[in-house]
C-alpha cells in the first residue's frame, strides 16, 4: 500500500549580486511569493561578513557558501513550513558550491547548490562531480548555475555541443543524473539566459536529480525574474510514503 506524503518545491535561480538593499527587499518579496520549501541563490556577491544582510521572513534556516572578495557566492534557504534537520554541511571558500546533508519530512536529501564559472564551465562540474562522488547518491538533487548548456536544444543557436559538454553529460550518466527539465520536457526549447553579447537565448542553470526517484518528479518549469539577467526554474516533487509494514489496512465490508 502507498500513500502519498508531503509535496516538496525547490526553486533555483542566479540573483546576479545581493549587495543592493533594495535588491535583497525585491528577491525576497519575490521568494514569499513563490513560496517554494527550498530556494536555492547563486551569485549572490556576498562575503562571509554580509550573510545577516539577507533575511526573509518564513525562511529562517538560511546556509550560504560566500567568497571574501565578494564573487560568486551560493545560498540555500529552508521554509520555517518543513520539518528539516541538517545532518552534514560543505560549504567552499570560493562560494562556488555548498552541500546539505539532512532529512526532510524525515527523508534524506542531499542538497549541492552550485555557481560555476563562466569560462570552463563543463570541466569545473565534471571535477566537481568527481570531488563530491562520495555525496552522490539516490537522494541527491544538485542544482544550480552550472554555466553550459547540455543539449543542442537548450541554445537558440542549436550549436553542436561541444567535447567538455559530451564528457560532462557522460560523468552524469555515471552517476546515474538526469536533467529534469529535459526528461519531463523533451520536446521544449525552454531558457534562463540570454546573452546580448551574442543574442542567444540559453538554459545554463539546471535542476539534476537521480533516475532512481523519476516519478517523484511532478512538475519543472522555468519562471521568469525581472531583478536578474536570468530566469528561475522550479520542481514540484512528490515524496510517496510506504506504509509502515504490519501496518493493516481496515475495509468495510461490501
Amino acid at each position: 500500500m502507498v500513500v502519498v506524503g508531503p509535496h516538496i518545491s525547490i526553486i533555483t535561480l542566479n540573483v546576479n549580486g545581493l549587495n543592493s538593499p533594495i535588491k535583497r527587499h525585491r528577491v525576497a518579496g519575490w521568494i514569499k511569493e513563490q513560496d517554494p520549501t527550498i530556494c536555492c541563490l547563486q551569485e549572490t556577491h556576498l562575503s562571509p561578513k554580509d550573510k545577516h544582510r539577507l533575511r526573509v521572513k518564513g525562511w529562517r534556516t538560511i546556509l550560504q557558501a560566500n567568497n571574501e572578495q565578494k564573487k560568486a557566492g551560493v545560498t540555500i534557504l529552508i521554509s520555517d513550513k518543513v520539518d528539516f534537520k541538517a545532518k552534514q554541511i560543505k560549504k567552499d571558500k570560493e562560494g562556488q558550491y555548498i552541500v546539505i546533508k539532512g532529512t526532510l519530512h524525515q527523508e534524506d536529501i542531499t542538497l549541492i547548490n552550485i555557481y560555476a564559472p563562466n569560462t570552463g564551465a563543463p570541466k569545473f562540474v565534471k571535477q566537481l562531480l568527481i570531488e563530491l562522488k562520495e555525496d552522490i547518491n539516490n537522494n541527491t538533487i544538485i542544482v544550480g548555475h552550472l554555466s553550459t548548456p547540455l543539449t543542442p536544444m537548450d541554445r537558440t543557436s542549436r550549436q553542436k555541443i561541444n567535447k567538455e559538454i559530451i564528457e560532462l553529460n557522460e560523468k552524469l550518466d555515471q552517476r546515474d543524473l538526469i536533467d529534469i527539465y529535459r526528461t519531463l520536457h523533451p520536446k521544449t526549447a525552454g531558457y534562463t539566459f540570454f546573452s546580448s553579447a551574442h543574442g542567444t537565448f540559453s538554459r545554463i542553470d539546471h535542476i539534476l536529480g537521480t533516475k532512481a526517484n523519476i516519478n517523484k518528479y511532478k512538475r519543472v518549469e522555468i519562471i521568469s525574474s525581472i531583478f536578474s539577467d536570468h530566469n528561475a526554474i522550479k520542481l514540484e516533487i512528490n515524496y510517496k510514503k510506504k506504509a509502515e509494514k504490519g501496518a493493516k489496512m481496515w475495509r468495510l465490508n461490501n
